[in-house]
C-alpha cells in the first residue's frame, strides 16, 4: 500500500514530467544573478512555470541562497542578498501531466572550490547511495543510516531533515505522507526521491541534490 500508484500513473510520463522538471531548473539557474534576493528567484520561477504551461506545484518551491543552503525544508530562509562567488540550490515540486515531479540541484556562483566540491559531493553521494540501494535492497531507515555514514566519509554532515519521499501520479500522498525513512518496506523502484543535503563541516553553507531512485 505505502508504494502503490494510482489508476493514472504512466512511467513514460511520469519520466517526462521529470525531464522537464529539470529543464525548467536550468533554465532558472540560469537567470540566476549576483545581487538577486530568493524573492527573485520565487518571482524568475513562477514566470517559467507560466511560459511552460504548469499551473499547479505540488510542494511550494525552495530556492535557497548562501547560508540558507543549511536550512531544512521546513525552515524559512534568512534574509540574504546573492553574492558575486556564492552557492544556492533550487527544489521544485511542478505537477506535470498529472505527475508529481520533484528535481533539486546545487549552482554554483565565482570559483569558490569549497563550494564546488560540496556540490560535487551531493552528486557523488547520491549516486553511491542509489548503487548501495541496488545492490542490497534495503528499507528507508537502513538507507539512510548507511547515506550518513557515507557523507561522513566524503567529509560532510548529512542534513537529516532531507531524508527524501513518496513520489507518483498525483497526488502520491493518498498513499503515504511520510519520509523515505518512515518506510519499513524494501524501497521499490520508481517510487521515492531520494534527498542528499549536505552542510559544510563549519555550518557556513551547504548544497542539495535529489531526483528518483531507479
Amino acid at each position: 500500500m505505502i508504494q502503490n500508484f494510482g489508476q493514472k500513473f504512466d512511467a513514460e510520463m511520469f519520466y517526462n514530467a521529470r525531464d522537464v522538471a529539470r529543464e525548467i531548473t536550468y533554465e532558472l539557474a540560469s537567470s540566476i544573478q549576483p545581487g538577486m534576493t530568493e524573492d527573485d528567484a520565487h518571482k524568475l520561477y513562477k514566470d517559467i512555470c507560466s511560459r511552460s504551461g504548469v499551473v499547479k506545484n505540488w510542494h511550494p518551491a525552495k530556492l535557497r541562497f548562501g547560508p540558507n543552503t543549511l536550512k531544512a525544508f521546513k525552515e524559512k530562509s534568512d534574509p540574504y542578498t546573492l553574492q558575486e562567488n556564492d552557492i544556492f540550490f533550487l527544489d521544485i515540486g511542478p505537477i506535470i501531466y498529472d505527475h508529481e515531479a520533484d528535481y533539486g540541484e546545487t549552482f554554483v556562483l565565482g570559483n569558490n572550490p569549497e563550494h564546488l566540491k560540496i556540490k560535487d559531493a551531493t552528486k557523488t553521494l547520491f549516486q553511491d547511495v542509489q548503487k548501495y540501494w541496488k545492490e542490497n535492497n534495503k528499507n528507508g531507515p537502513e538507507l539512510y543510516i548507511w547515506a550518513e555514514n557515507r557523507a561522513k566519509e566524503l567529509g560532510y554532515n548529512l542534513n537529516l531533515g532531507a531524508d527524501g519521499h513518496r513520489i507518483g501520479d498525483f497526488p502520491h500522498h493518498i498513499f503515504f505522507k511520510g519520509a523515505i525513512t518512515e518506510c519499513p518496506e524494501e524501497i521499490l523502484p520508481n517510487a521515492w526521491i531520494l534527498e542528499i543535503q549536505l552542510e559544510s563541516l563549519d555550518k557556513q553553507f551547504g548544497a542539495f541534490f535529489e531526483d528518483i531512485l531507479r
